[in-house]
C-alpha cells in the first residue's frame, strides 16, 4: 500500500463494495465480469489493500448497478463512521 492512501477510506470503499457486491447476489469472478476488472483487483479493492482508479469507481458503479455519486456518498458516510471509530478507539499503550 501506497503511504499516501488513507486506510479509514481504504476500509470504508471496501465494505461499501462487498456490502453491495453481496446484496446483488454475486461472487467476486461474477462481479468482475460484469464490471470489467479483474477478480483478483476486486479482491483487494474488499480487503482494503487496493483502491481504485477514478475509470475504476465508474466500471465498479456500473456493476453494482448505481450512479458513481451514489457509490461516493455512501462510501463517504462508511468513510465518516471509520474516522469517527478510529477517534473512539484507545490509543496503543505505550511499553
Amino acid at each position: 500500500m501506497r503511504s499516501d492512501q488513507d486506510p479509514a477510506l481504504l476500509r470504508a470503499f471496501a465494505a461499501e463494495l462487498k456490502a453491495r457486491r453481496l446484496a446483488l447476489g454475486l461472487s467476486q469472478d461474477r462481479f468482475a465480469l460484469v464490471a470489467e476488472v479483474h477478480r483478483t483487483f476486486v479482491a483487494k479493492v474488499e480487503r482494503a489493500i487496493a483502491m481504485p482508479s477514478l475509470s475504476s469507481v465508474f466500471r465498479i458503479a456500473e456493476g453494482l448497478e448505481v450512479d458513481p455519486a451514489v457509490l461516493i456518498t455512501a462510501v463517504s458516510k462508511r468513510y465518516r463512521k471509520e474516522l469517527r471509530s478510529a477517534a473512539l478507539a484507545p490509543s496503543p499503550s505505550r511499553s
